[in-house]
């Protein structure tokens, strides 16, 4: 019986060593030296400050920056430690009311947009709740607002909109998208760049 139990001691030492231990940090040494970026969050940085993720949508509200899907993630939406969808299906009631009303307002901030051409992922949110991408049409949708608030033609902003679109992964799955982050951010240098002059 003795002989028995140290051996369990013994193996119970030895597996908590290797797969709690030195298992977890070779994974994470071999991620750090082949996906530096990746290992540590695809971490987006401007003015060398972290200003978000690629990867977890955040909110933005003013009517000069693309405006991501809508967060069912935590209690009022983009909370990256409650990444949920709202698991509404095509009979909720609440889903209806709450697309309706996204619509309503997607309209009202949007000039010249109409109910019948706001695209889906503009009212709906995603499994995550966080998706950091919104369709091309999304962003499309969203480019007179965006080029009013900011003193911008239409046509720039589109211009934009196709530099930061990303095609379908591996070049056959998905659908091509359009980070919004990376994009908000591109206008902020653009604005930089257009004060500073000559």
């Amino acid at each position: 019986m003795r002989r028995h139990l140290d051996t369990a001691i013994r193996m119970t030492i030895l597996t908590a060593v290797l797969l709690g231990l030195l298992y977890p940090l070779a994974i994470t040494g071999v991620a750090q030296l082949v996906f530096p970026g990746a290992a540590d969050g695809s971490l987006v940085k401007a003015d060398g400050r972290v200003v978000g993720s690629a990867l977890i949508a955040q909110q933005f509200t003013r009517p000069g920056y693309f405006w991501p899907r809508p967060s069912a993630a935590g209690a009022n939406g983009y909370d990256a430690m409650a990444s949920a969808a709202s698991n509404l299906g095509p009979t909720s009631r609440t889903l209806v009311d709450r697309v309706k009303a996204g619509v309503a307002a997607a309209v009202k901030a949007d000039p010249g947009l109409t109910a019948g051409a706001v695209p889906v992922d503009m009212v709906t949110t995603s499994g995550s709740g966080l998706d950091p991408d919104i369709t091309v049409a999304n962003a499309r949708a969203q480019a007179t607002r965006v080029a009013q608030a900011r003193g911008l033609t239409r046509t720039e902003v589109l211009r934009l909109i196709t530099a930061y679109t990303t095609g379908r992964t591996l070049g056959f799955i998905g659908e091509p998208r359009v980070n919004v982050l990376a994009l908000n951010l591109a206008l902020d240098r653009s604005a930089a760049s257009s004060q500073a002059g000559p």
